[in-house]
């Protein structure tokens, strides 16, 4: 095949350009994302109930539900968090369940549920979480410093607006999918009866509605017949706005007044149960969504053009966009392409150094951009979109296609140096290196198919890495075997076609061959040196901690915070203000979500007002750094009882690989949670764990404080007071007794009931009942009032109730820690214990990962068994694997980073390159010596031959991999820890590959005679 393509230059040559111009025109159609296109694993469920109590709705609604849950197939986890008057569940399920189908599952079985629960009971919602769920942009839209009056009606025409302008503006533009929205205020109609007419019983709050009910009526439509023609006639007396409430007609003792003469009506903001605000600023914060096939780049154009226009319409207002997650993809990319660029142009002087030529590094030069837009061909055709994943696997890729090209290219040389002809030598010296290049590949790709069958998100993730290193490579070999031997000729024809002298050699040849005698000479000595390096490597395995991914610097944060304390939403931003105000290290933006949000794909659970979420976006990772150390100063000095938690800023890789747990999380689970004495028992194991580690201990009993009004059946009896209207009187005076809800602009605005008390005492002192007798009774004498405390928050999961009690230890300390916890649980027999945690997480995946390798192993062995025809040899060369651990473990250590699924991967692709070499060599030294060659005679040449290729391969594959240690970024930091257990490993692998690999060659051949 070889001798045929060599001779039709031009042939090659434009098949090859064809498919160039068919990769050039697929590249701009290839999705750019910043991770991979796969399914969320996680359904969430939204249990709404305003009315219920924590322990009540968990105990008669979240119970029912999560029973029936269990049912769903391929559940992985199940967790529910129930809070008064709200509840969510998460699920989330093992790595290649159907979502889709999951998703029906679990609707079906929400309604199978609903014949459990209260008929009064809304439907639960069911969210599933897609990768394009999350925001790419959040545009904050806030008055002016200098045009804000505190004027209450101005931030209700700012959230009009930007519901009714901006918000649709936005979702013009058609890479938007969805505009969500949060911190808006909405109107209410409040109706407050002058306290004139009330007490003296005058009329009453039932009174009141009924007239405000039946002016509001609306019959719907007759239908007329006059002669042949019929007409629609409409009866309709709704209510439109406020000013038509004011004049509703009123009986007041026989004498008809309008509302407005007996109360107060007026057009007002409804009480926020949250809200948001930038730097301070009251703001509404509007979550850009794109849609699933648009592109980052065109929507943050779109998007920066409009807010543009926003500016220049709307001067009085501020637009700013923040948590920008194009920013993330735009910088990961670019550090990508950066490294990229950068190791292909140091891979290219190192092969001007070694092969002094002028032309055979362009050849390398044209073969490398050749494989890799072939390569984005098939992306385009395997429907891959270019991410941080995928691009880094094309980037360890471009080592191995320069691998291949010079192995190619110097293979020809040496045959010219042989004095073969130009021909002759491209013919040969390509066909000599095609069954280990072969060989080479598929064992590159072999350590890669177990990647894929990771649990959970890693497998889907590395996927697209496993079929980016596998399509590079197989383009590469194609490249290198059919268009680098046709350039190769086509550049040296016209060339001097006079015998060539043989060239000296370098004099790193020398000190090769000199190094290989000592090696030769010193067998047992290598081989004891050998045995060092693997207990090293085992000593160091130890040594270093595991994780499941590395860390990435981050300049942006989440700071959750409850103050543990019965507070106002005023007061909640107050305590944020001066939190922020006692910063010494101020950040470039902070915006504060307090209470309960309004976003509608929020599928987390509901705040309350208090409790605050602070997004702080810092200058530098470092500043960040400083900002969380004075945060954590200023709770321990001034709210020491306030929970609080840092986590990172929500991104698709967050969403993709679920947040991290704490290192240990003792879950306590007690026989019977709804007792009287359950909170005084949690209390007193917390304080009992408390004293043995109050450093480590990161949880707190946090509670709320209930004030119970509670009927006296006998004196409603004795007094005839009915219950509803006790009920209605007591809504009112709490300002929730809404009596319908009109449209008013496209706005539904509710009409409520309500009085101008500021306290229970006032309410509970002043509020009169009217009886079946028309008197006026006390509501003091009617009900009693008390205090009491329950959970803010009842965790649950398939195991049912547990409350979880978070340690922040190292994992060495994971065994004794664990032990000392079950002591203390034992002295509190009330409850059972399971540990959880990343700790135990980082363990499973570990041994994952030595499985993994070790099926990666028993791949390659394979794959060499059936090229060279031998049991033994393949042993061999892999004997080489453990010993290269060393070096990959060592650099991990040096650069302070442990072990975790990007260095494992790191340590499996290095197994894969670096036994390349070994092929190679073995390779050469079988047909040396079959051709003739002594023993000792065919081990010396075969170095001799491949000591030039070895180091360029080594050096190229290392200097592809070297920028990763110097750049910044989700991207490159991702990739840091796989860079690190490659360089380290090929430095020492290719001394492996130089002397011991040959010297237990010749040790082996020399004792059987045959392998």
């Amino acid at each position: 095949m070889v001798k045929f393509l060599i001779h039709r230059p031009i042939a090659v040559t434009m098949a090859f350009l064809a498919f160039l111009l068919i990769g050039i025109a697929t590249t701009v159609q290839i999705p750019v994302s910043l991770m991979p296109d796969i399914d969320i694993p996680v359904i969430s469920i939204r249990v709404p109930s305003n009315e219920m109590p924590a322990r009540q709705l968990e105990n008669s609604v979240v119970k029912q539900i999560r029973s029936v849950l269990k049912e769903v197939n391929h559940i992985e986890e199940m967790k529910s968090e129930t809070r008064d008057g709200t509840a969510w569940i998460e699920l989330r399920f093992k790595h290649g369940t159907s979502i889709d189908l999951a998703s029906i599952e679990v609707n079906e079985k929400v309604d199978k549920a609903m014949n459990y629960l209260p008929r009064e009971m809304k439907r639960p919602e069911v969210i599933r979480a897609s990768a394009s769920d999350i925001p790419v942009f959040y545009l904050m839209v806030n008055k002016k410093q200098e045009l804000i009056t505190g004027n209450k009606e101005e931030f209700l025409q700012l959230s009009n607006f930007t519901s009714q302008v901006i918000r649709k503006r936005l979702e013009q533009l058609p890479e938007v999918a969805l505009v969500d929205m949060s911190g808006l205020q909405y109107p209410e109609i409040k109706i407050t009866p002058h306290a004139a007419y009330l007490p003296n019983g005058t009329f009453t709050i039932s009174q009141l509605e009924q007239e405000l009910n039946n002016n509001n009526i609306d019959l719907g439509n007759l239908l007329i017949r006059d002669g042949q023609y019929q007409y629609n006639i409409r009866f309709n007396t709704r209510l439109r706005d406020v000013s038509e409430i004011a004049e509703i007609p009123v009986n007041l003792n026989g004498k008809v007044v309008s509302l407005s003469e007996i109360a107060d009506v007026s057009l007002q903001p409804q009480k926020p149960q949250g809200n948001i605000k930038i730097n301070s600023e009251s703001a509404i914060s509007l979550a850009v969504i794109k849609q699933s096939d648009a592109k980052m780049a065109d929507l943050k154009d779109e998007l920066s053009e409009l807010v543009g226009y926003f500016k220049e319409d709307y001067p009085e207002l501020e637009f700013t966009i923040t948590r920008d997650q194009s920013k993330l993809l735009e910088y990961s990319i670019n550090n990508l392409g950066q490294s990229l660029l950068i190791g292909g142009m140091l891979a290219f002087l190192i092969l001007f150094v070694f092969l002094r030529e002028r032309k055979a590094p362009w050849l390398i030069g044209i073969s490398i951009p050749v494989s890799l837009l072939l390569s984005l061909f098939f992306f385009y055709l395997f429907k891959l979109s270019i991410n941080i994943i995928s691009l880094s696997g094309l980037i360890l890729g471009v080592g191995m296609m320069i691998d291949n090209s010079i192995i190619v290219i110097d293979n020809i040389t040496q045959y010219r140096d042989r004095h073969f002809t130009l021909s002759r030598a491209c013919e040969v010296g390509t066909n000599e290196v095609i069954r280990p290049l072969i060989s080479s590949v598929l064992t590159t790709c072999a350590v890669f198919i177990p990647l894929i069958f990771m649990k959970g998100m890693a497998g889907a993730l590395f996927f697209d890495q496993a079929i980016a290193v596998t399509i590079g490579l197989s383009i590469s070999l194609l490249v290198s075997i059919t268009l680098l031997p046709t350039l190769y000729r086509l550049f040296y024809s016209k060339a001097k076609q006079e015998k060539q002298k043989r060239r000296k050699d370098p004099g790193y040849y020398r000190w090769y061959e000199h190094g290989l005698k000592v090696v030769l000479r010193n067998q047992a000595a290598t081989i004891v040196f050998v045995i060092l390096l693997l207990a090293g490597a085992a000593v160091l395995a130890r040594m270093l901690t595991t994780s499941r991914f590395p860390e990435v610097s981050q300049d942006e944060m989440v700071l959750k915070i409850d103050w543990n304390e019965p507070l106002t939403l005023e007061e909640n931003n107050k305590r944020v203000n001066e939190l922020m105000a006692s910063l010494t290290t101020k950040p470039l933006y902070f915006i504060e979500e307090a209470g309960k949000q309004q976003y509608l794909l929020n599928s987390g659970e509901d705040a309350g007002t208090t409790e605050n979420k602070l997004i702080v976006k810092a200058e530098s990772p470092a500043g960040l750094s400083k900002m969380i150390k004075e945060f954590s100063t200023y709770f321990a000095g001034n709210f020491p009882a306030a929970d609080f938690s840092f986590a990172e800023a929500d991104n698709l890789f967050n969403l993709a690989f679920g947040k991290s747990d704490a290192p240990l999380i003792a879950r306590f689970s007690h026989f019977n949670p709804g007792n009287k004495n359950y909170l005084d028992e949690l209390s007193s194991l917390l304080a009992d764990l408390d004293k043995n580690y109050h450093n480590s201990l990161q949880s707190k009993l946090i509670t709320r404080q209930l004030i119970l009004l509670e009927t006296d059946p006998e004196k409603l009896m004795f007094y005839e007071v009915d219950n509803d209207e006790l009920y209605r009187e007591v809504k009112s005076a709490f300002n929730v007794n809404t009596v319908f809800t009109i449209n008013n602009n496209n706005m539904f605005v509710p009409v409520s009931i309500g009085n101008s008390y500021q306290s229970v005492y006032q309410i509970i002192q002043n509020i009169q009942v009217r009886n079946q007798n028309n008197e006026e009774i006390p509501l003091s004498g009617l009900v009693k009032v008390n205090s009491g405390s329950g959970l803010k928050s009842i965790v649950a999961g398939k195991e049912n109730e547990y409350f979880p009690v978070e340690f922040e230890i190292n994992p060495g300390d994971f065994k004794t820690v664990s032990a000392d916890i079950k002591t203390i649980a034992a002295n509190h027999s009330s409850f059972d214990l399971t540990f959880r945690g990343s700790i135990l997480s980082n363990r499973a995946m570990l041994t994952e990962l030595l499985m993994i390798i070790g099926v990666s192993l028993l791949l390659l062995y394979f794959i060499l068994a059936a090229q060279f025809e031998s049991f033994v040899l393949p042993v061999i060369v892999l004997l080489e694997v453990p010993i290269d651990l060393f070096g990959a473990f060592l650099a991990l250590k040096l650069f302070g980073v442990g072990i975790n699924i990007m260095s494992a991967i790191g340590i499996i692709v290095m197994a894969g390159i670096i036994i390349n070499d070994s092929i190679l060599k073995i390779d050469t030294m079988n047909k040396l010596h079959d051709s003739g060659y002594s023993l000792i005679r065919s081990v010396m040449e075969a170095g001799h031959r491949r000591l030039k290729p070895i180091i360029m391969t080594s050096l190229t594959t290392i200097l592809a991999m070297l920028p990763f240690l110097f750049q910044k970024g989700m991207g490159a930091e991702l990739q840091q820890p796989l860079a690190l257990a490659i360089i380290g490993g090929m430095l020492l692998g290719t001394l492996v590959s130089l002397y011991f690999i040959p010297m237990m060659y010749y040790l082996l051949r020399k004792k059987t005679g045959t392998l």
